[in-house]
């Protein structure tokens, strides 16, 4: 399953470990997702969400 907010777009981003030794390692942060039952065109409906669209108030919970 995509890890990729439903109202904004907001996808993991990509960046490196770096160990002691400067071992470096490919790792990812990804969006802090919740699932949440939202209004969509007037019908209740389940979505993927980032915590930071649920704070701004851009999602009406149903």
């Amino acid at each position: 399953m995509a890890q990729v907010c439903d109202i904004c777009g907001k996808g993991p981003q990509f960046g490196n470990n770096i160990s002691h030794a400067h071992n470096v390692t490919r790792r990812r942060w990804s969006p802090n997702l919740q699932a949440v039952h939202a209004l969509i065109n007037g019908a209740a409906k389940r979505i993927r969400v980032c915590t930071n669209c649920i704070k701004s108030g851009r999602v009406a919970k149903a």
